[in-house]
């Protein structure tokens, strides 16, 4: 035998054996379908407090990790303009006051009885000279001159009272508007003092005393003290798969190692246009020992579960619908529930058989 025939022999011996196919034969076991989440932890009713009023920052009356209550103020802004302005509306309300103005509403009430008095006497003249014409007595002049006092007087009383009901109008507008001013500088100056909107914690103080803040600008970051929830983005792909109520395995960067178990509550139906995905949201089934806002997490969300499915590793898949047979016969297959290792045979194959895997 010729030493290059030789050669050529064993360097065929050794290709057959180096290209020699992985084989496997499919497994019964539980499989788990699941889509992909990333996100932050974000403590309950976790919000930004903007302050309604532009001012320097005074007094800074918490400090991160205080419990507080609704209504208690977290700081105090430079309100000097307002304490002026508040001032100056409570003189105002005070000027105004119907009873500081009695003396005018009198003046008006003595301009009405004067006028009254002067159209009864000019009424009861005016009789006397109608009798008195009446009896050919007196001239047509002054007859006419008695009926023309009468209807002067008569207006002159009519209008004593007009300008009496528009003065107290006036007055008791005035007063009310005052008032209305005096409340709405007290509000505004009570802006200044920012507060506390719900019962919580607080987890951040953006400001320093001294700094000029703005209604653009938050000031802190408040939330539930003891209860935080899991933000997740869900791809575009994946989120008509999502439903309220499935159950979330979860790990933390805080935890390495440890998985946890959350559900899912809420599923938030407009999608991001910048990254592609939606927000869901989920509470914690199991709490890890000590939790923060915006701790970023990577979780599974599942979709469903089946045990003792037939399953092949997913590499085993031929155009995702047929498998290679140790016979080297293409087969096809119906595939059912897959992870990101395994898929479900639902049809076309048995335990028994043995698979070859693809050369890709």
């Amino acid at each position: 035998m010729k030493p290059y025939f030789l050669i050529a022999l064993v360097l065929f011996i050794l290709a057959s054996c180096s290209g020699k196919q992985e084989k496997i034969q499919p497994t019964v076991e539980d499989i788990t379908e699941s889509v992909y989440a990333s996100g932050v932890v974000k403590s309950r009713n976790q919000y930004q407090v903007f302050p309604t009023v532009s001012g320097v920052v005074q007094q800074i009356m918490v400090t991160e990790g205080d419990i507080v209550k609704k209504g208690e103020p977290l700081m105090k802004l430079d309100n000097e303009v307002a304490r002026l302005s508040t001032e100056n509306s409570r003189i105002s309300a005070e000027y105004n006051r119907v009873s500081a103005n009695a003396e005018k509403l009198k003046e008006a009430q003595e301009a009405i009885d004067l006028a009254r008095s002067k159209k009864e006497t000019d009424s009861l003249l005016l009789a006397r000279q109608r009798n008195l014409w009446a009896s050919q007595i007196g001239t047509k002049v002054e007859l006419e001159q008695r009926e023309l006092s009468y209807k002067n007087s008569l207006t002159a009383y009519k209008s004593a009272i007009l300008r009496y009901n528009d003065l107290k109008k006036q007055l008791n507008f005035a007063a009310r508007q005052s008032q209305k001013n005096l409340q709405i500088s007290e509000a505004m100056s009570g802006d200044y003092t920012i507060k506390s909107e719900t019962n919580g914690k607080v987890y951040s103080v953006l400001k320093e005393q001294g700094e000029l803040v703005s209604p653009q600008t938050p000031v802190a970051v408040m939330g539930d003290a003891d209860e935080f929830i899991l933000e997740l983005q869900v791809d575009e792909y994946d989120i008509a798969r999502v439903k309220p109520g499935q159950k979330v395995l979860l790990n933390l960067d805080s935890y390495k190692g440890q998985i946890f178990e959350g559900k899912v509550y809420k599923v938030n139906p407009a999608m991001n246009e910048r990254t592609r995905s939606f927000t869901v949201e989920a509470s914690f089934v199991t709490n890890p020992p000590a939790l923060y806002p915006n701790l970023t997490t990577e979780a599974n969300i599942i979709i469903q579960t089946k045990k003792d499915a037939l399953t092949i590793p997913r590499e085993y898949l031929v155009d995702g619908a047929y498998v290679m047979t140790e016979g080297k016969e293409k087969v096809a297959v119906k595939t059912g529930l897959k992870d990101y290792q395994k898929v479900e045979i639902m049809d076309g194959l048995s335990k028994d058989d043995v698979l070859l895997k693809p050369a890709r």
